[in-house]
């Protein structure tokens, strides 16, 4: 068996095992990592040799740990690295080529449309309808979205969004709110099976799939990075966040919106940010807590949006796609039954 992994902002990690009698035997790892002393690599092969097959990544990467000798260094890796490869080894864990990828970028359509789709396209990707997708999103009003778990009464000052012209939407995935004020984030989404991310902890699949987006915010001079559990960060402030929604089918929703411009008091008045949730941060300004694309780089939107498309490209070999009539059928549907109703959005009062 044969796995790999690219560990996000560092080193090809590569390991080749054999399963006999329900145990990993002939393991051997390699990649282009650095790993000092040179012993520490037959340490490394020493500790998963014999392991069941059932042990997950944890277990592996403590096997790892306290095999490695006093002093050794891992550069571009991590026993926890080694722990997912093991993994994708295991379940035979595909990689971003081995897919058929389209990227979408069509017309601005509203807030609630736009999370029908995330619903609708992850669902065709799980039931294998719709290729894997990158999805870019446009949308023709602003709006406030909310996490899945998140209390509406918590986040949102519904006076502050109506003086400034904010619709209130809830979307499937957890995590913080974000103000989509129009043409001042850069929102995208992916569709892609479970497959892609087999073997990864709930965590790592973050990082994961963030991981070509850094490369395309470092190739218009920001030296991105990923800030566990789903922030993207800049060394002067915070660039954006993702989210995750994992349905039963198999297929995996991953979004993430990265703000080109901000206005930081209109925030303050739409977003009920008190300052406990502020504390972790170590500010007590919102509008210090996130530095945007415009500021950092002068470049138009659509720049921007065409150098994360030309870079995913690079990755996946994506070709441009469309969302057909009958996925959009089905989003506005959705919208009715779901996205637009009073009851869900105060699912969470």
């Amino acid at each position: 068996m044969h796995g790999e992994y690219k560990v996000p902002g560092g080193k090809l990690v590569v390991v080749d095992l054999e399963v006999e009698d329900g145990l990993i035997r002939d393991f051997r790892l390699a990649g282009d990592f650095f790993l000092e002393p040179d012993t520490a690599l037959e340490a490394i092969n020493s500790a998963v040799e014999g392991m069941p097959v059932e042990a997950d990544a944890a277990t592996i990467a403590a096997a790892v740990r306290a095999a490695l000798p006093e002093g050794a260094q891992l550069l571009g890796f991590s026993p926890d690295a080694v722990g997912t490869v093991v993994r994708r080894a295991l379940v035979t864990a595909p990689s971003w080529r081995d897919f058929d990828w389209e990227i979408v970028h069509e017309k601005a359509v509203s807030p609630r449309m736009n999370l029908a789709l995330d619903e609708v396209l992850t669902s065709r990707v799980g039931e294998g309808r719709r290729r894997p997708t990158l999805r870019i999103w446009e949308w023709d009003e602003s709006a406030v979205v909310i996490g899945s778990f998140q209390s509406y009464r918590n986040e949102v000052d519904p006076e502050g969004a109506a003086k400034h012209g904010f619709d209130v939407v809830r979307r499937i995935s957890g995590g913080g709110a974000m103000m989509m004020a129009a043409g001042q984030i850069i929102t995208y989404s992916l569709y892609v099976p479970a497959a892609l991310v087999q073997g990864m902890t709930f965590a790592d699949s973050y990082a994961f799939l963030d991981d070509w987006v850094l490369h395309a915010l470092r190739s218009v001079g920001i030296e991105a990075t990923y800030q566990p559990l789903n922030d993207i960060a800049s060394p002067t402030g915070k660039i954006g966040g993702a989210a995750q929604k994992r349905l039963a089918n198999g297929g995996v929703l991953h979004h993430a919106t990265i703000s080109y411009d901000i206005d930081g008091q209109t925030m303050t008045e739409v977003l009920r940010i008190g300052r406990e949730k502020l504390s972790d941060k170590g500010t007590t300004s919102a509008a210090k807590r996130v530095d945007p694309l415009r500021t950092q780089t002068g470049m138009e939107r659509a720049e921007i949006i065409e150098r994360f498309k030309t870079t995913f490209r690079g990755l996946t070999g994506a070709e441009d796609g469309a969302i057909t009539a009958d996925e959009y059928a089905d989003a506005e549907t959705l919208v009715e039954s779901k996205f637009a109703t009073d009851a869900w959005l105060h699912r969470v009062p």
